[in-house]
């Protein structure tokens, strides 16, 4: 005999509530990572023994974004919602909220209710209003609800009211706002953020070097010994195992420097996100990036991408439209992943020339910010542009679960995809130094590395890095680090992770928004990579550099 399927509830509210919280304390297990019903609307679904909960992507009022529309979309298929509003802008959020289920069945929970200060007399204004729409309300912190209020809530997804209005008969006549901070003055503010936005790749940084010093050692005592005896062997197998690029010669660096890295990016990153914080930076910058075409809040995006660029272009539906193609534009060509600035960090160290990377993140944002003006729509960039900036987000105390959530999805990705490319990586280009294809290789791309005043060396772990940005690591070999001078080495790490998006982030972009406009985001970005590299090589080999 078929046994039903639990009953679907779909959560339903605007970016930044709470939901994700919300529904894990209800849930009380891990997501599963889905399409919902048919549709291309990334979901994260929590399936308990009585219930299936379906966690949606945040809305945006006045918004465009595809991911709304996509939303949107889904409610068709559903009766069953769970709406939740923040306590802080209660009235705004139902007026958001309640036009889009109309005739459906709803029970709405009412987030943020830490923040409100006469808890008796707003309480009195919920159950005014659950009695005038007939729908249940339940009132919770959402980062730590209570087991009485999950129960409460409980109850009420399992007896939602129909939504007869789509606004409120009574209003709870309330609104409350963040206090001011230093992100949020005039002057101030978009430097704080600017330092904020710096300080996790930073913070990778240093960590990567400390945990070089101790992991470094270490690697050098295990596999040294192992690729002496190897390297001797007949054939290709010692050229794969222990050759110039072989495993044993390359897979240290990226263990000492890229995992590092990855792991402490991804935390940081995860808690600017958890905090609220990532939100306040966006607000804070939003006038200084429309003039190169993007949105305040596109800059969580690009955050992201410094993670790993294929999460953070698919994230971009939540972009306006307006600024989706630039914000894709600018994590392909400006967003270093951690598997890039792991690999770049190993390069630097490869040459003891760690101080380079400040003028490599310089180079970076200022190549970033100029490409993004020129790839930008007039409209956009227009002081007439209303792009909306959601109200200023609180600021939390991140939870651990939260934190680890967030995190958890980058540092998975990276050893499920990026480990065994770069090995795959490192053994074709073994295979090829062996076969004296790369020597050939590099005797016909030496013309287009004197266009940078790099050698002939360069030219293969820019062509790898095209594949996976784990190629830029081939620099790191002895007698490529040894051909190349500071700012030759500066050069050839902004090439080869600039010069075209990945292989993933290619494919992920073509199936985002389309092949012809991905082609052409491909193309700009080539141009302006080349032109960059080669511009500031020939300027340093004019002046000595």
């Amino acid at each position: 005999m078929d046994v039903a399927a639990p009953p679907t509830t779909l959560l339903l509210g605007r970016a930044s509530v709470g939901k994700s919280a919300l529904v894990r304390a209800l849930a009380g297990q891990p997501a599963r990572s889905v399409n919902f019903r048919g549709t291309t609307v990334p979901c994260s679904e929590y399936t308990t023994s009585s219930r299936i909960f379906v966690d949606t992507p945040g809305l945006h009022r006045a918004s465009d974004a595809d991911t709304v529309r996509r939303t949107l979309e889904a409610l068709e298929d559903t009766d069953e919602v769970l709406l939740v509003a923040s306590a802080t802008q209660l009235d705004e959020d139902l007026d958001l909220l309640l036009p889009l289920v109309h005739g459906r069945r709803a029970s709405i929970a009412v987030t943020r209710w830490d923040l409100v200060a006469d808890h008796a007399s707003a309480r009195e204004g919920i159950v005014r209003m659950s009695l005038a729409t007939g729908l249940p309300f339940v009132v919770l912190d959402a980062r730590r609800p209570d087991a009485a209020a999950l129960e409460e809530l409980q109850a009420a997804v399992a007896a939602p009211g129909t939504v007869r209005h789509e606004r409120t008969p009574v209003r709870a006549g309330w609104r409350i706002e963040p206090r001011r901070g230093l992100l949020d003055h005039a002057v101030a503010g978009p430097a704080i953020a600017v330092a904020l936005l710096v300080l996790p790749a930073l913070l990778a940084v240093l960590g990567a070097n400390q945990a070089a010093a101790w992991l470094d050692p270490l690697a050098v005592a295990i596999t040294t010994p192992l690729a002496e005896r190897i390297e001797g062997w007949p054939g290709p197998l010692g050229a794969v195992l222990a050759g110039d690029y072989g495993l044993l010669t390359m897979g240290p660096l990226l263990f000492v420097w890229a995992v590092p890295t990855v792991l402490v990016y991804s935390v940081l990153i995860s808690v600017y996100k958890a905090s609220g914080l990532a939100d306040r930076i966006g607000a804070a910058l939003h006038p200084l990036l429309r003039p190169v075409g993007l949105h305040g809040r596109d800059v969580t995006r690009v955050l992201m991408g410094f993670g790993c660029n294929v999460p953070a272009i698919v994230s971009t539906r939540s972009c306006s439209a307006c600024t989706r193609p630039t914000t894709v534009g600018a994590i392909s060509f400006g967003s270093a992943c951690s598997y890039q600035l792991g690999a770049t960090l190993a390069v630097f160290a490869a040459a003891d020339k760690s101080s380079l990377v400040v003028p490599y993140l310089a180079l970076l944002v200022a190549a970033t910010l100029v490409y993004t003006r020129l790839i930008s729509q007039p409209a956009a960039r227009s002081t007439l542009n209303t792009l909306l900036i959601e109200p200023r987000t609180f600021l939390t105390r991140p939870s651990f679960a939260a934190v680890g959530t967030e995190a958890r999805g980058t540092v998975w990705a990276f050893f499920r995809t990026a480990l065994p490319t770069f090995f795959a990586i490192a053994m074709v280009a073994s295979l090829l130094d062996w076969s004296g294809v790369l020597d050939a290789a590099g005797g016909l791309l030496a013309p287009a590395m004197a266009v940078f005043a790099l050698p002939a060396d360069a030219a293969m772990p820019t062509v790898l890095a095209a594949v996976r940005k784990d190629g830029i690591l081939l620099l790191a070999e002895a007698g490529t680090v040894a051909s190349l001078s500071a700012t030759q080495l500066l050069v050839a790490t902004f090439l080869a992770g600039t010069v075209l998006p990945c292989l993933v982030a290619a494919i992920t972009i073509g199936r985002e928004l389309g092949l012809r406009l991905a082609g052409k985001l491909v193309a700009q970005q080539f141009a302006f990579a080349v032109t960059v590299a080669a511009t500031v090589g020939w300027a340093s080999a004019a002046f000595g550099g």
